[in-house]
């Protein structure tokens, strides 16, 4: 008799059971949902506050921001990113300049024209730089933007004074292989976000954060900045399909051997999403080209931005305030971060050349060479 009537009572039970977890499933699906919809209306609620312009061209529209005063830099943004991420990417590392900040192909505003290649988005830049009216500026590439930054170099070098590449995708990085095709479907707002929330180091690993970071509640700071900058994807994914896919790679085929303007290239050694003895590797074969090398800080150079900064102002024939020499004839020097190593080779911890050594080096090349 007790069997049966046990019998009889446990399926209430189950079903009691089914409910209340059903209950705690949808409660905890609201409330992510929740949260992520308000995720993605700050998020565009933060695109709203940026000043944005668009430009015709006969590519389609260019959109684009600008900030500060002084003498023009185009800056070449990261992957994710868009013309607010390029502001934001050099708010810390540029004084005295009028920073020029395009979206490039497919990011925000900016159209993604049919067949689009990345010469075509070097001479985007340079429509871009005839309507505001400015013939001459250093162009800065930043991870990703590398393609299109060295490119518009090589087509266009009339119209640089100086190359800074910081964080540079450059040939035999891993970031330049072509990823396979199932790897777009991360290029969305949901993937993006429930790797940010739920799976951060994963999240912070896609970013280039290496172990051990944010040190600090100021590193904490940036790099919740820096993260939460590349949403909404949805605004941006077609233009990281297009790095992804096309731009990164072709790096791989570029000259840059006939890069003919003073380059200066900043990397991190424990960068780990783009190469660091990639990095040195494509200076030693841009003529003239400096290496500063970063000892920690990742790809986004966390904890460097004064290091990064003092180091770019502080090249020969600079002038206060400015990033680059004024001089060009300055690119002469070449700071060797790898004492007589083969390039391909294990870089070795005693043939780095930090921020500081670098600055002695400058100061030693400046009163040699008599330059101001």
């Amino acid at each position: 008799m007790r069997s049966r009537s046990l019998r009889r009572r446990t399926p209430v039970r189950v079903r009691v059971l089914c409910l209340i977890v059903a209950a705690v499933v949808a409660t905890v699906a609201g409330l992510v949902r929740v949260a992520y919809v308000r995720d993605l209306v700050a998020a565009r609620k933060r695109i709203g506050s940026t000043p944005r312009h668009t430009v015709e061209s006969r590519f389609g529209a260019i959109d684009y921001a600008g900030r500060g005063a002084g003498d023009p830099l185009l800056v070449s943004h990261g992957i994710f990113q868009g013309c607010d991420g390029g502001l934001l990417s050099m708010r810390d590392l540029v004084a005295d300049s009028r920073i020029i900040a395009p979206s490039r192909f497919g990011y925000l505003g900016s159209m993604m024209p049919d067949g689009a290649s990345v010469d075509d988005q070097a001479d985007a830049f340079a429509e871009l730089l005839d309507h505001l009216g400015y013939h001459e500026v250093d162009a800065v590439g930043l991870s990703a933007g590398t393609s299109a930054a060295v490119r518009f170099a090589l087509r266009h070098p009339g119209r640089v004074r100086h190359l800074v590449v910081i964080s540079g995708s450059f040939p035999r990085s891993r970031t330049t292989r072509i990823p396979p095709r199932w790897a777009r479907s991360f290029y969305n707002d949901p993937a993006m976000w429930w790797l940010k929330h739920f799976a951060r180091p994963a999240f912070f690993r896609l970013l280039g954060v290496p172990r051990g970071f944010p040190r600090s509640p100021a590193q904490r700071h940036v790099l919740t900045e820096l993260s939460n900058a590349i949403f909404p994807i949805g605004l941006r994914r077609r233009g990281a399909v297009f790095d992804a896919y096309v731009a990164d790679p072709e790096i791989n085929t570029y000259p840059l051997e006939e890069i003919a303007v003073p380059t200066l290239i900043a990397h991190a050694v424990d960068d780990p999403l783009t190469s660091y003895s990639a990095a040195a590797e494509a200076a030693s074969r841009i003529p003239g080209a400096r290496l500063v090398s970063l000892d920690s800080g990742g790809h986004l150079l966390l904890g460097q931005s004064e290091r990064v900064a003092s180091g770019t102002r502080g090249l020969p024939g600079s002038e206060p305030g400015r990033l680059m020499p004024a001089n060009p004839t300055a690119g002469a020097h070449r700071v060797e971060d790898r004492a007589g190593e083969d390039p391909k080779g294990p870089v070795s911890p005693r043939s780095r050349v930090t921020c500081a050594n670098t600055a002695a080096y400058l100061l030693k090349a400046r009163r040699h060479t008599g330059s101001r």
